[in-house]
């Protein structure tokens, strides 16, 4: 497909974080569906209300706000059309259209929502994405009716980043430093670890966000953990792609490393992989406010 008419939004969401692995889809979604959970136990979620899912992907927040209460409407709203029509079409099976209605339109960008239309807002893993993080708190509390409740989810991955040289994804790469160099400029290129969106904030900047919008009562919790990364698979390890603006590891190093260093790098860290011998670095931030 030509570059122009790619959507890596649903390309990553719908295959790419999967890495083709129908395990790696099932544990993904076994730690997601506490995550969905969370923010919606967090959205205090009424009768007859209307939530706003900004930037809906697959509809995990959306479709479990239809799940728990049989009046609230929703407004499916992302920067994908292809991920839109497939949560359309989700609704029109489940037939839930008649409460559902889906806006194109970004994170910081929600002109196409009225001031003080909607009673909730949430996101999971959005503003990781959005440059202007302000702005779009701005844009949560405007569109947000009086005392209307704003719950979200975002990792914060400048958690131990940058990580030790030697360390590649949770693994010692001490005796392939220098091909894992190669590797780490091919994701530095696309995105800038003092820059990227994805890597320029920390949970104390979302609580400055969001008191500055203008959010009266602001909660905040961390789950931080280091811990053995039990669920490792070489497929997986290889063909998941981390988000959906980088290539696999796969990819990754076919574009910048030879037949032989390939050899290597896999030699070293394939055994490491398969025997369990990572670690997981992980930080997570639930905030949920109330306008």
């Amino acid at each position: 497909m030509p570059e122009a008419q790619r959507d890596i939004w649903s390309e990553w969401l719908l295959k790419r974080r999967f890495g083709g692995d129908a395990e790696h889809m099932k544990a993904a979604m076994n730690f997601l569906y506490p995550v969905r959970d969370k923010v919606l136990h967090n959205a205090n979620l009424g009768e007859n209300e209307t939530l706003l899912d900004v930037g809906c992907g697959d509809g995990l927040i959306a479709f479990g706000a239809f799940e728990k209460s049989n009046s609230v409407k929703v407004v499916f709203s992302d920067i994908s059309q292809d991920l839109l029509d497939h949560v359309q079409h989700i609704a029109q099976e489940s037939d839930m259209t008649h409460r559902s209605q889906f806006i194109r339109t970004s994170a910081d960008d929600l002109s196409a929502i009225a001031d003080k239309s909607v009673d909730i807002v949430t996101t999971r893993s959005v503003l990781i994405y959005v440059e202007n993080k302000f702005k779009a708190f701005n844009e949560f509390h405007r569109v947000l009716k009086e005392t209307g409740r704003l719950s979200i989810f975002e990792p914060i991955n400048k958690f131990r980043h940058p990580g030790p040289e030697n360390s590649f994804a949770g693994y010692d790469v001490t005796p392939v430093v220098e091909i894992t160099r190669k590797i780490r400029t091919v994701y530095e290129k696309i995105q800038n670890p003092i820059s990227d969106p994805m890597l320029d904030f920390d949970e104390r900047d979302l609580l400055t966000f969001a008191e500055r919008a203008g959010f009266k009562e602001i909660h905040l919790e961390l789950d931080v953990e280091i811990k053995p990364n039990q669920l490792a698979d070489w497929d997986r390890f290889l063909r998941a792609a981390p988000n959906p603006k980088v290539p696999t590891l796969e990819e990754a190093m076919q574009e910048v490393l030879t037949s032989a260093e390939q050899q290597a790098f896999i030699g070293h860290v394939r055994p490491l992989v398969e025997a369990k011998r990572g670690m997981i670095y992980s930080a997570l931030a639930y905030l949920w406010a109330v306008k």
